[in-house]
């Protein structure tokens, strides 16, 4: 082969990752999961919705105030290195997007989240998507009564209701059956999904909005 082929060639292969990154959509290197029943504020917007079209003033209001990325990036709401620490890391009002500046819009404290109509007391069996599976705690919280869903979300407006490890996976989809408590009127569902160490200590973090 001439050296000047030659050396076209090269010049091409080592251009060409900067090609496909410019064509090809990004997507995310980290991307594990999120809850499809009650759906997340990124399942809502992602799925039930359209990043490109949404229909509901919340989703509206998220993509004008983050971009249409975090909600192609729906399953990586995460932490790499929660290690079980999520209050300490995660200021008040930022618990939805997981402190990232990147989630900002789905931690917006609206009262018009598109919500999942539940009943205060019964048995309710969560779903979560998962890209990739691991094997760790999940911990889902709901917000107390008395809430109010116009102020940004804290901690101490949270309580446990279940607690699983390692729940049934079946089809790419995790299964977590639970009892909900007594509640009236609007609430959010706050799960953590905290991988099993020493394997990771990433985290990821699930809000569904929900009312009885």
């Amino acid at each position: 082969m001439p050296k000047r082929y030659r050396a076209a060639l090269v010049a091409f292969a080592g251009a060409l990752p900067i090609l496909l990154s410019a064509v090809l959509p990004v997507t995310s290197a980290s991307a594990h999961g999120t809850t499809m029943n009650p759906p997340s504020r990124t399942w809502q917007c992602r799925f039930n919705e359209s990043p490109e079209n949404p229909q509901s003033a919340a989703c509206k209001a998220a993509i004008a105030a983050g971009g249409t990325q975090p909600f192609y990036d729906w399953n990586e709401v995460n932490l790499p290195n929660a290690g079980g620490n999520s209050q300490a890391l995660i200021p008040d009002g930022q618990l939805c997007g997981a402190g990232r500046a990147k989630y900002a819009g789905i931690n917006l404290a609206r009262n018009d989240w598109p919500a999942t109509k539940l009943t205060s007391g019964a048995s309710i069996t969560m779903t979560i998507k998962e890209t990739a599976a691991h094997l760790g705690i999940w911990t889902s919280y709901i917000t107390k009564n008395g809430y109010n869903p116009l102020t940004p979300l804290r901690w101490s407006d949270l309580e446990v209701f279940n607690t699983v490890q390692n729940p049934s996976l079946s089809n790419g989809i995790y299964s977590i059956s639970a009892r909900l408590p007594a509640r009236t009127g609007r609430h959010v569902i706050f799960t953590i999904w905290q991988r099993q160490q020493p394997d990771s200590a990433e985290a990821f973090y699930l809000c569904s909005d929900v009312t009885f």
